[in-house]
């Protein structure tokens, strides 16, 4: 069984002790095998703020964490250093792998950077990353859970959030449907769904999570996080939605979608 936690949009600077506590308490709790970051684990791509994202991470273990980088991880008034090494911080705190990868007997996870210097919040995936990541899911097996993480969304569930939307995700979700990805996990926006994206050969599912344990909650939506749990011998993937809930000082499973897979 996978058992795979997403996180997204901690922002560290703005980060709740209580509710990152609540957070590992979870973690030991559920003890996923996985544990993916989908962006934004700063709110100024400071070196204070990626140094608590790095000590929160390592209090993670020993369950690995993927992690790839948000808009807000790259400097935004520092220009220079925007335009020519913007990020410097991130790989001091995690790393010189911006787009790690993680693959298991019932699991591939794919990651993207989709931030780019010369875009302010905006992502954007490029053809050489869409040809790449399709080559890599065309060689997963049938029971591996085939997931690709983006940090900006690919669909969006209210109108106001279409300006949000990746660049290049059109002909991204058709290759990667084409080439058998089964849930594309975002964040950004704040705002947690599972939609299921249409006139594809394939069941494909974006799954957004909110912010994790930052105090920039969106539309009184409590801090969020997904668990993802696949069996690789069942045609079904279960994606739980967990809240922070302040008067029990933790998180509780409050929506749960049961995924078909496979062709349509």
């Amino acid at each position: 069984m996978t058992v795979m936690l997403q996180i997204s949009d901690p922002h560290f600077g703005t980060e709740q002790p209580p509710v990152v506590e609540a957070l590992l308490r979870l973690v030991k709790q559920q003890q996923p095998t996985l544990i993916v970051m989908s962006g934004d684990l700063t709110q100024r791509a400071r070196r204070g703020e990626f140094a608590a994202a790095r000590q929160f991470v390592d209090r993670l273990a020993p369950v690995p964490a993927l992690v790839i980088p948000g808009n807000h991880d790259i400097p935004l008034f520092n220009l220079p250093a925007r335009a020519f090494n913007p990020y410097a911080n991130y790989r001091r705190a995690f790393g010189n792998a911006l787009e790690p990868v993680h693959e298991s007997h019932d699991a591939l996870v794919l990651c993207l950077k989709t931030t780019r210097r010369y875009r302010h919040k905006d992502g954007e995936v490029s053809n050489a990353q869409i040809q790449r990541v399709a080559s890599q899911l065309e060689r997963a097996t049938p029971r591996q859970l085939r997931v690709v993480v983006t940090h900006q969304p690919v669909a969006a569930a209210v109108a106001s959030d279409h300006k949000n939307l990746l660049h290049g995700r059109e002909q991204a979700i058709a290759a990667w449907a084409r080439a058998g990805v089964d849930l594309i996990l975002g964040g950004h926006i704040h705002l947690p769904y599972v939609m299921p994206l249409q006139d594809l050969p394939r069941r494909v599912y974006a799954v957004q999570a909110g912010t994790a344990v930052s105090t920039r909650v969106r539309d009184g939506i409590p801090n969020s996080v997904n668990l993802i749990r696949h069996d690789g011998s069942s045609p079904q993937v279960l994606v739980e939605r967990w809240d922070y809930l302040a008067a029990g000082d933790a998180f509780a499973p409050v929506m749960r979608h049961t995924l078909a897979l496979g062709k349509t």
